[in-house]
């Protein structure tokens, strides 16, 4: 880990459908992410958040190619893209928060063209993998992944000047429980490394992390986190906006941050999905700023 993190909001919420996420930067600051950083030596600077357009009226309600949004998400990534590929340029840790998880359109391209290969840890009840073609919704945070492989629409996989931002092969998915067809057969396709539930449970964490580790220090020069609050159970992050049950406990995303921080292999970070108008007094922004202490190296003793 870098001695110096520098932070960027995105209140980014035009990839989905429920308001309130793009607040999630605020409630994640309130629940004293700098104090927590600082309080482990870190040298940290806010940018703030980056401004995210409004589409007019006519843009948000119809969608092109099934993809809802569509202009205003790609021009907020784009600027995205270039404050994360500043901040590494300048020697600092990015680390981005959401807003919704179409950010990570924008994070990745900004991260990996200082990577020649670049590993994803997608933590996440879901896999991110749909384009306009197999999405239910049109909901473009419900892509990211597939069009950081390259697969979607063009203004979205060319943000950055460049397609893909990361190998099929370099990733891997922790948490999945809840993924569409379409994804499935991606996954068989391009031979995704994914641990569902049924892995973590028959498993334990501990030995999904160390394989998860193992996998990417061999074949990546860099490893970006991408971590949904949706990937923990709504018992311990109620205020997502895509809940599902049976998921990742607390302490066990505790253990898999902690080994993660012990690995040093995490060389960009965000933390998405935080929605303080479905929370319970902000508890759900709470838990993502534990993770980020855990991240960065915050031990029990």
């Amino acid at each position: 880990m870098k001695e110096r993190i520098s932070i960027i909001g995105v209140p980014m919420d035009l990839g989905q459908m429920r308001r309130g996420v793009d607040m999630g930067p605020s409630a994640i600051r309130y629940a004293g992410v700098v104090e927590r950083l600082e309080g482990l030596h870190y040298e940290i600077e806010d940018k703030g958040d980056i401004k995210i357009g409004r589409p007019n009226r006519e843009e948000e309600s119809s969608s092109l190619n099934n993809l809802r949004n569509l202009k205003a998400v790609s021009e907020g990534n784009l600027k995205l893209s270039e404050q994360v590929d500043e901040v590494i340029k300048s020697g600092s840790f990015p680390l981005v928060l959401g807003g919704d998880h179409s950010i990570a359109i924008g994070t990745l391209a900004g991260v990996s063209k200082h990577y020649k290969e670049l590993g994803v840890i997608w933590y996440d009840a879901h896999g991110d993998l749909n384009t306009g073609d197999t999405s239910p919704s049109g909901n473009i945070h419900g892509m990211p992944l597939a069009v950081s492989i390259g697969l979607g629409d063009e203004t979205l996989t060319r943000i950055g000047g460049y397609t893909p931002k990361v190998k099929p092969e370099n990733i891997v998915i922790i948490g999945a429980r809840s993924l569409d067809e379409g994804e499935k057969e991606l996954i068989k396709e391009k031979g995704i490394k994914v641990y569902t539930m049924h892995e973590i449970d028959r498993l334990g964490m501990t030995k999904v992390m160390e394989e998860t580790i193992q996998y990417l220090k061999e074949r990546t020069d860099g490893v970006h986190l991408s971590l949904d609050l949706d990937g923990l159970d709504p018992h311990d992050a109620p205020g997502v906006g895509t809940p599902v049950i049976g998921g990742i406990s607390y302490r066990e995303s505790h253990l898999a941050m902690e080994m993660l921080a012990e690995s040093d292999i995490i060389t960009s970070a965000e933390f998405v999905e935080v929605n303080p108008i479905l929370d319970e007094k902000n508890k759900t922004a709470t838990v993502a700023v534990a993770l980020m202490g855990s991240l960065f190296g915050e031990k029990l003793l």
